[in-house]
């Protein structure tokens, strides 16, 4: 008998996928595979060119009764007239306004639902994102006065109850792990909460600050036709509409769009600045 071992058979293994071309990734054909990446130069090509294409529907596809471009942008010197660039920074400025009020109401509450004893009231205040404005006005009306304290006020309660949902959902959905990693450091549960829940999220939390300023500038042209008694580029629109205007109101409406995106566009540029680590293991970076 041979004491032999048999020799182990060969096992094929396939070799690994070519690795994509360098200049692939820089064509127009990566714009229409799945999670693509393309260059810098091509994706501006396409922003212009989407551009280009709304801008022809809405100028060959419109309906009748709605203003061309030209007819939009004739109408601005009149507005300009009538106050817009004033109207323009009373609404920015209650914006901005009632973001930092709402992120200063509604982080702490946030923050400290890793308390027990709090998480019943940030749930039930989050529950209350459902009810309207309009049931509020004249409870506000009565605490804090009419003009810029009610403006001020429903803008607020309408924000942070967003606000405070969305982080009390980035506090909640933070692994156990983490928490568990900070106990094997030596760190105490205030330590492990500022490392893990404050610091550790910071890049989510602005993100969600940045779409509750974005629901901001929806819920700020409503209450600015509510209260009336600053102006604002809402109470603008809203005078325009009823003199039926509708090339105005156009206009205004892309004024307001033009200061969300800007504003949109700082709010990013911030979280970039103070999270350079966010977006490193993103797929479409």
């Amino acid at each position: 008998m041979s004491n032999t071992a048999p020799e182990a058979k060969a096992v094929s293994v396939p070799p690994p996928p070519a690795a994509p071309k360098a200049h692939a990734e820089d064509g127009f054909q990566q714009a229409w595979v799945p999670n693509g990446r393309v260059s810098g130069g091509v994706y501006t090509v396409l922003v212009f060119g989407t551009a280009l294409l709304a801008l022809l529907a809405w100028t060959f596809l419109r309906p009748s009764f709605v203003p061309s471009p030209l007819q939009v942008l004739g109408v601005y010197p009149a507005l300009f007239q009538e106050g817009l660039g004033y109207q323009l920074y009373v609404s920015l400025a209650t914006n901005i306004e009632a973001v930092l009020v709402s992120c200063a109401l509604t982080l702490p509450l946030a923050y400290l639902t890793v308390l027990p004893a709090l998480r019943p009231l940030v749930r039930a205040l989050s529950k209350m994102r459902f009810l309207g404005l309009t049931g509020f006005v004249i409870v506000f009306t009565v605490t804090f006065g009419g003009g810029h304290g009610l403006k001020l006020a429903l803008l607020v309660f309408g924000m942070s109850l967003f606000l405070v949902t969305s982080l009390y959902d980035i506090v909640e959905s933070i692994p156990r792990g983490e928490f568990d990693h900070a106990r094997t450091l030596r760190m105490g549960p205030w330590r492990s909460t500022y490392e893990i829940v404050v610091l550790g999220r910071l890049d989510a939390v602005l993100d969600m600050i940045r779409q509750n300023a974005a629901i901001g500038w929806v819920m700020l042209t409503m209450v600015e036709g509510l209260v009336r008694f600053e102006g604002g580029l809402g109470a603008m629109m809203l005078a325009e509409d009823k003199h039926m205007r509708i090339d105005a109101v156009m206009a205004i409406q892309i004024v307001v769009l033009v200061l969300g995106v800007l504003q949109d566009a700082a709010l990013v540029l911030l979280r970039k600045t103070l999270c350079p680590y966010a977006d490193v293991t993103l797929e479409r970076r």
